[in-house]
């Protein structure tokens, strides 16, 4: 299931799946107006009713059970609906592993004092995080702060979830996959890189991607 946005065209390699598009009424210009972190908060509320339905109606027309459902982390509003039809569900988070930390480390900051303290303290290490520094912490990539905690509040819990699938491998995260499977509490299984099974082709990103780093990484030795 996918919304309008970045729409993604089905391919000839992609024959074995079915595409449902989810219904809702945003125009593409709410995102310039709001941003992408306030948009995905809006973008989820919106959703969550018609995925719900879409849902309902693909258990109607099989005559077998879904062994799970599969949902991206940013749309979280699926574990809600999945949870009502009491359907097993996984998390995948395109991200890596580090940055689903800082999230989560962030909204904790966040909820024990709010950012205040760190001001001053940007190149000290986080406890237990090295070699992450204060001033890595995603505090105003896509929206204000209180927005961005929000947003990050909402991807970071597992909710029901029995197990997350990640886009990193284990070589490069070691210490990042270990603090999540003890802070959610359940398997995670590092699947990555993901991009290296993408068609070149497509490209779903809200966000124009920098590729300004390749030239210099193709002249430096491995």
């Amino acid at each position: 299931a996918q919304t309008k946005f970045n729409y993604l065209t089905p391919s000839n390699d992609l024959s074995d799946f079915q595409f449902v598009t989810i219904p809702e009424n945003l125009q593409e210009s709410v995102l310039e107006d709001l941003g992408p972190g306030r948009f995905l908060i809006k973008l989820a509320s919106e959703c969550y009713v018609s995925f719900k339905e879409c849902l309902g109606q693909f258990l109607l027309s099989i005559n077998e059970d879904i062994a799970c459902v599969i949902y991206d982390e940013f749309m979280y509003f699926v574990e809600a609906a999945v949870k009502e039809f009491k359907l097993p569900n996984v998390i995948l988070s395109t991200t890596s592993a580090t940055s689903f930390v800082c999230r989560s480390v962030m909204c904790k900051l966040y909820a024990k004092d709010g950012l205040a303290p760190l001001k001053g303290r940007e190149e000290e290490i986080v406890p237990e995080l090295d070699p992450i520094r204060y001033k890595d912490l995603p505090t105003s990539v896509f929206a204000p702060v209180e927005s961005s905690v929000e947003l990050f509040e909402k991807t970071c819990c597992k909710g029901t979830a029995s197990c997350m699938i990640i886009n990193t491998a284990r070589c490069l995260e070691i210490s990042s996959l270990d603090w999540l499977q003890q802070e959610l509490g359940i398997p995670v299984y590092p699947i990555g890189p993901l991009h290296l099974a993408a068609d070149s082709a497509s490209n779903t990103s809200l966000l124009e991607e920098n590729k300004s780093c390749i030239e210099w990484l193709n002249k430096r030795k491995p």
